[in-house]
């Protein structure tokens, strides 16, 4: 019986995995990703309109931190949404390829009812195509499925593979696969992490990053 001490199999990276992902082993997901550069310029803060930015955001040793609570204004005076202090990723729109969010998140004891990171824009009734949810201490894909338990107060990392042509979505959680899911269509899409106040929010809600990166498919 052949085993992976064969060496006469032709076995490549690929291969390898797919056998780890099968197994539920943590893999690197960025294997055949392009590392794009990423700095400030790439990227801006969306916070309440009428407060300063220094209020609800900070960055300091590497670390972003984005804070903002349930009675706060939405991004704009006339904005229908509810409260958010976010990183949208506005250097890398996109509308066809395959693209990827890398990130390590920390989401404090507490903070609920919030979206932490999403891939902006859809077709249809739809204004995003992915949500990473908490709801008391449990990471969700909307809040349809839950994908992680158990998330406070630690640090972890997010990949989230937007494949455009192919319509589908992948978010790997400290490099196990843990959702797949159809995209949503859409003519052009961005990346965003922070918080995104949604029903049943606390009333103080807040996320770390740091480790940003944005990557594409070589081709």
């Amino acid at each position: 019986m052949a085993s992976f001490c064969d060496l006469s199999l032709p076995i490549t990276i690929s291969f390898l995995l797919l056998v780890c992902q099968s197994f539920g082993w943590p893999i690197d997901p960025t294997h055949g990703f392009k590392q794009l550069p990423f700095n400030t310029s790439f990227y801006h803060i969306q916070k309440p309109y009428n407060l300063p930015e220094t209020d609800r955001y900070s960055f300091f040793s590497g670390i972003h931190k984005l804070w903002v609570y349930s009675t706060d204004k939405p991004l704009s005076k006339n904005s229908p949404t509810k409260p958010r202090t976010e990183i949208i990723i506005s250097g890398y729109y996109y509308s066809s390829g395959v693209w990827q969010f890398e990130g390590y998140g920390y989401v404090p004891c507490g903070t609920s009812g919030v979206c932490v990171m999403q891939v902006f824009g859809a077709g249809g009734n739809h204004a995003t195509t992915l949500m990473l949810r908490v709801y008391n201490g449990t990471l969700y894909y909307y809040r349809e499925a839950a994908i992680v338990p158990n998330i406070y107060d630690r640090w972890f990392r997010v990949n989230v593979i937007h494949d455009v042509d192919a319509s589908k979505i992948k978010v790997y959680i400290d490099g196990v696969l843990m959702y797949e899911a159809l995209g949503r269509g859409g003519k052009f899409h961005y990346f965003k992490c922070g918080v995104y106040a949604q029903n049943d929010d606390s009333s103080y809600m807040e996320s770390r990053w740091k480790g940003i990166k944005i990557l594409k498919k070589s081709d």
